[in-house]
């Protein structure tokens, strides 16, 4: 996940197969939408996780949300070629405070009422060895933008049931205020929040 970090999340099902129809533009660089194929591995929230990290007056906060869906969909056997759409419920964000993530579920952040799911639907991936940018759209609080998840895989390996599994860590970078996520409070020293968010996911999916 690089220093931008988001060990990413975010991978869920719902792909429509096609073909390489689209040149998407995010903000470094041009991604290819490969096609998608026949080829499913489904995300083990067990073995699964998305983090975020935030500038609370000169500390952080790490929090995460515990319950996502995600799957990978791939036209062969190769991961290069995959797409990626990940489903997160907001309500389960989890700070380990709970007087804190009711605020953050509350209509001064997330709203998760009125926006009960966080979604990335990724548009391409360029890989280099075992590294990748994957290009996407993110969507938060009914706002949606290009990001750039840059990360790692982690390899492919086989489990005591027989089920192939593969893994991924990702990470980027996000100005909260671009998704409605913009409440703060001014301190002697500037603001309380800080604007940047990382997010971190790290993937381990099975084939179907």
């Amino acid at each position: 996940m690089s220093s931008d970090v988001f060990r990413s999340t975010l991978l869920a099902a719902l792909l429509v197969p096609g073909a390489v129809i689209a040149q998407v533009s995010t903000p470094t660089r041009t991604f290819t939408k490969p096609a998608a194929g026949g080829v499913h591995w489904v995300v083990d929230p067990d073995h699964s996780e998305v983090t975020f990290r935030i500038r609370h007056l000169v500390g952080r906060v790490r929090g995460s949300f515990t319950r996502f869906n995600a799957t990978l969909v791939t036209s062969t056997d190769d991961w290069r070629t995959g797409t990626v759409n990940v489903y997160i419920q907001t309500k389960s964000i989890d700070t380990n405070n709970p007087t804190r993530d009711d605020d953050l579920r509350s209509p001064r952040f997330f709203a998760a009422d009125s926006f009960p799911l966080i979604i990335f639907e990724s548009t391409g991936i360029v890989a280099a060895d075992n590294s990748f940018e994957m290009g996407g759209l993110l969507t938060i609080k009914g706002k949606t933008h290009p990001v750039v998840l840059k990360g790692e895989y982690r390899g492919l390996a086989t489990d005591p049931g027989g089920k192939e599994r593969l893994a991924f860590e990702g990470s980027t970078r996000i100005d909260r205020k671009e998704f409605n996520l913009a409440w703060n409070q001014a301190v002697e020293s500037g603001a309380m929040l800080g604007d940047d968010v990382e997010i971190e996911i790290a993937l381990e999916a099975m084939r179907q």
